[in-house]
């Protein structure tokens, strides 16, 4: 039993910082407006953003500098 205490302290102590996780932390940065957004619906807004400006899928961080420019002037024009 002595040699299970330690073990089961340090669960307890560990059970909070394991089930807490990322969700509702993750935020997306904009350097060109110097805020920060939620990222969970960042996903939807560049997709309506691609839609409107009639524009293929590609994966954000794979676009050129002009057209991340584009989408954070329209993402703070729309929300």
């Amino acid at each position: 039993m002595r040699n299970f205490a330690p073990l089961l302290l340090a669960a307890v102590l560990a059970a909070p910082v394991l089930s807490t996780g990322c969700a509702g932390t993750v935020r997306v940065y904009d350097p060109y407006h110097h805020d920060y957004h939620p990222g969970a619906g960042e996903t939807t807004y560049y997709a309506q953003w691609e839609t409107n400006t009639h524009r293929d899928h590609v994966e954000f961080n794979k676009r050129n500098d002009s057209d991340r420019k584009e989408y954070w002037d329209w993402r703070h024009s729309q929300h």
